[in-house]
């Protein structure tokens, strides 16, 4: 497996685009870009201007944050690119997630539909593939990535993932412990790549 960065200064946060979200999810939203503004990482996302992904955006500007959006020039009227950060517009859904993925040293899974779970599904299995030894970490409040995690450990269960699939992600109830909860996991990775004695992640 590549081995992680010495330090994580860029977290990309997937997320879901609806307006019609919990308002709760929303002002959660812009406190996790807060939250990782303050920690002077960059933030990086998929550059739209609206529901979650536009509220964490405006969280991380407004607490003077670097922020980088990646958007596809086909959603810019859908997802309505917020114009006060760097925007770099893209042909294909395919470059938009490769673009975050190379511009980010950790990921940030807030609640989020069928969009945000082809995202993290796919960079599970990038990590189980040992295509990457970055930090995944879920924002999960009221329990609401519970089934996705059930499943997960269903598939364990069933032996079509190994037993350490269940260590490639973490997850916090609050957005206070989002932050610490990723940099303690890039710390735990960074130490079982050059500890020989610690099992491979993937």
């Amino acid at each position: 497996m590549p081995s992680p960065s010495d330090r994580v200064e860029s977290i990309c946060v997937y997320c879901g685009s609806s307006n019609d979200a919990d308002p709760a999810f929303l002002s959660s939203a812009y406190a996790v870009g807060a939250e990782i503004a303050r920690a002077g990482l960059t933030f990086v996302y998929g550059g739209g201007g609206v529901g979650l992904m536009g509220a964490s955006a405006r969280g991380a500007h407004d607490a003077k944050g670097r922020v980088l959006g990646i958007i596809p020039d086909f959603l810019q009227g859908r997802e309505q690119p917020f114009d006060d950060v760097e925007t770099i517009v893209v042909t294909s859904m395919h470059e938009r997630k490769m673009m975050m993925f190379e511009r980010s040293d950790a990921f940030v899974v807030l609640p989020g539909g069928i969009g945000t779970l082809e995202e993290v599904v796919e960079l599970l299995s990038w990590q189980r593939l040992g295509l990457h030894a970055r930090p995944v970490v879920f924002y999960n409040p009221r329990g609401f990535w519970d089934p996705l995690f059930e499943l997960f450990h269903h598939t364990i269960r069933e032996k079509l993932s190994p037993a350490e699939f269940a260590s490639s992600w973490r997850s916090v109830d609050t957005v206070e412990a989002l932050v610490p909860a990723v940099l303690a996991m890039g710390a735990d990775l960074a130490g079982a790549v050059t500890n020989p004695d610690v099992a491979d992640l993937t």
